[in-house]
C-alpha cells in the first residue's frame, strides 16, 4: 500500500524548489507524520546504510548553507531533513534515492521543500544528528509552509536558470545503444517511469542521467557534465560527487512509478556490454524486469 495520498505522477509535477517561506512552524500532525516515515527509512535500495532526521531550523544554520550560491538563498525554512549515508559503492545513489522519497511524501504533505547539496559532513547538521566519523552528509533538504505558491515557481525558474526546462526525451532514453532513440511507443507501459525519472532535480538543473532500454531491463549511466563543479570549486569547498546523488533521484522517480503501475522488477548491479560514447560516461545500476 502506497504511503502517498495522491498518484505519484501528480506529486512529482507538483513538487518544485522552494527558497522562501512562511515563517511559521509545521504544524504538529505533520512533523509527526514526517517523522515517522523517515525513522522507518535505514538502508537504500542497492543496500547502503542511510538515516534521516528532522530538524527545526536554527540562525546558526545560514553558515552551513554559505558558499553554496542562490542555494544558501533560504529564506524562513521551518526545518530541514539531515541525513547521513556509511560507507559503499553506491552511497551517493542510495543517499538520492531516499532522500528523495522524502522530498516527495513533503510535497504530499503540501509542504515546500530544496534540495541543498554540498558538503555537510562537519557543519553543524552532521554535529546535530550525531554524525559519525564514517558517515557523511553531501545534501539536506529544506522544509517549511510555502509563502506564495506563484511567486515561489516564478522565483525557482529565476534562480535556477531554467528549472522547469528539461532535455527532450530523445537526448535521454535508448533503444538498444547510444545514439539510437528510444520511442514511447516502443517503451510502452515504461514510458511514464521515464516520463517521471526526466522530470527528477539535478544538481545545476544538469540531468545527468541516461537510461538504455535492451531486452527485459532498462540501464541507468551517468553522463558526467564536463567540468562541473570546476576542480578548484569542488577541492576547495570540498563538494560531494552530487551528480551520483542525481542518479539516486532518478531511480526513486522510476521505480515509484512502477510500483504504482504494478510494473514489478528489481535493481542490480551488472553492466551491460554496451559501448558507451564517451570517457565522461559511467554504468550505474540496471532495472532487471520480473
Amino acid at each position: 500500500m502506497s504511503v502517498y495520498t495522491k498518484p505519484i505522477t501528480e506529486i512529482i509535477q507538483n513538487r518544485f524548489s522552494c527558497r522562501s517561506y512562511l515563517k511559521v512552524p509545521v504544524d504538529s500532525e505533520k512533523q509527526q507524520m514526517l517523522q515517522a516515515f523517515i525513522s522507518d527509512i535505514r538502508v537504500g535500495p542497492l543496500n547502503t546504510s542511510v538515516r534521516y532526521d528532522l530538524l527545526a531550523a536554527e540562525n546558526r544554520d545560514r553558515k552551513a548553507l554559505r558558499g553554496l550560491g542562490t542555494y544558501g538563498l533560504i529564506k524562513d525554512a521551518a526545518g530541514f531533513v539531515v541525513g547521513a549515508m556509511g560507507p559503499g559503492n553506491k552511497n551517493l545513489e542510495d543517499y538520492g534515492y531516499r532522500l528523495e522519497q522524502i522530498v516527495l511524501y513533503l510535497t504530499d504533505l503540501g509542504l515546500g521543500t530544496c534540495w541543498l547539496g554540498g558538503n555537510f559532513t562537519r557543519s553543524s547538521f552532521a554535529r546535530k544528528i550525531g554524525a559519525t566519523t564514517e558517515e557523511r552528509l553531501p545534501a539536506v533538504i529544506a522544509l517549511g509552509i510555502i509563502a506564495d505558491e506563484a511567486q515561489a515557481r516564478q522565483s525557482a525558474m529565476r534562480q535556477s536558470v531554467g528549472a522547469d526546462t528539461r532535455l527532450p526525451w530523445e537526448n535521454l532514453f535508448f533503444d538498444g545503444k547510444f545514439g539510437a532513440s528510444l520511442s514511447r511507443q516502443k517503451a510502452g507501459p515504461y514510458a511514464l517511469l521515464l516520463e517521471n525519472l526526466r522530470l527528477g532535480p539535478s544538481a545545476s538543473n544538469k540531468q545527468p542521467w541516461r537510461v538504455i532500454q535492451a531486452g527485459n531491463a532498462f540501464h541507468f549511466y551517468l553522463q558526467r557534465t564536463k567540468g562541473y563543479p570546476p576542480a578548484l570549486v569542488k577541492t576547495v569547498l570540498q563538494i560531494e560527487d552530487l551528480q551520483r546523488v542525481d542518479l539516486g533521484i532518478a531511480m526513486c522517480h522510476f521505480e515509484l512509478t512502477a510500483s504504482e503501475l504494478g510494473l514489478l522488477g528489481c535493481w542490480m548491479v551488472q553492466e551491460p556490454p554496451i559501448n558507451k560514447p564517451d570517457a565522461l560516461c559511467e554504468y550505474t545500476v540496471s532495472w532487471e524486469i520480473d
